[in-house]
């Protein structure tokens, strides 16, 4: 079991590329470091340098290395696919000059993440879960064409594919070659599932994997009082690994036992958060999976 473990800038309270709330760029990519982080994310395009040699030198001086990054839009409709195409290009470029191998597809959420405010239908008929599949076998292709690099399909709360039954309906229209999972265990057990279950049904399909917990009785609250998502991250949803629903060191055992070779990432959203906040966590973390025995 070789595990590559690393973190991304949401762990340092950053979902957009620019934001006076979030931890400026360079202080992220040192604190990183202190925490014993080699592999990285990008995060949202803007955030870091955007300038390809630059980037670059920011992350030779400190040794780390770009596991991928993410592109996230509409995949439903025919609409969408302009902004999903920028993103790809932009993102596909850069990713093969650094040398990354993974792309995360995500798609877009139906709900605004502050106020709950619908943005588009929340569940799918035929023909548009047809165009979900078909454009991320799209996208997947490009990708991989053009750049290199393989896509791993991302399912989300807020969005189309998020509850275990659509993932299953992912999973059963898509291309198992092109289309691998990054399983999320966060975002499952936050949608009800079992991440560690589920894994181990699917693990022929599960590629990468993003790495967090719940707090379970806040899930609940959320939940019962339609607290949007936004607002929730902010409340600490995503609490510390040790602290949460997912039992990291029976997910060890399954990753070994499977024999799982791919990527952790370590994503405990905390948008917004004092700038103090992150690195005690991000130590904390990287700790306790070395304890758990992830990496």
């Amino acid at each position: 079991m070789d595990i590559k473990v690393g973190s991304a800038p949401d762990n340092w309270g950053v979902w957009f590329p620019d934001n006076p709330k979030q931890t400026p760029w360079d202080r992220f990519m040192d604190e990183i470091v202190e925490a014993e982080y080699e592999w990285i994310e990008l995060g949202p395009y803007g955030y870091l340098p955007t300038n390809i040699n630059q980037l670059r030198d920011e992350l030779d001086k400190r040794n780390l290395k770009v596991s991928g990054t993410f592109v996230m839009g509409d995949l439903t409709d025919p609409s969408g696919w302009p902004n999903v195409e920028q993103q790809l290009l932009g993102a596909g470029e850069n990713l093969a000059a650094l040398g990354a191998p993974y792309l995360v597809l995500i798609d877009d959420v139906y709900t605004d993440l502050f106020t709950n405010e619908p943005l588009r239908p929340d569940q799918l008929n035929g023909d548009q879960w047809q165009r979900l599949f078909d454009t991320a076998h799209r996208v997947a292709t490009i990708a991989r064409d053009q750049f290199g690099l393989k896509v791993v399909f991302h399912p989300h709360a807020e969005t189309h594919v998020e509850t275990e039954e659509q993932i299953e309906r992912f999973l059963d229209n898509t291309d198992p070659a092109l289309l691998p999972l990054c399983l999320d265990t966060g975002h499952h057990e936050y949608r009800g599932g079992d991440s560690i279950r589920f894994l181990a049904d699917h693990h022929d399909r599960i590629d990468y994997l993003h790495l967090k917990s719940v707090d379970g009785e806040l899930r609940d609250r959320v939940n019962r009082e339609n607290i949007p998502f936004g607002k929730a991250v902010g409340m600490d949803l995503f609490c510390d690994l040790a602290e949460g629903t997912v039992d990291f060191p029976a997910l060890a055992a399954l990753l070994k036992k499977i024999d799982f070779t791919g990527f952790a990432i370590v994503e405990q959203d905390m948008f917004p958060c004092p700038f103090d906040k992150p690195l005690p966590i991000a130590k904390r973390n990287r700790q306790y999976l070395r304890e758990a025995g992830i990496g």
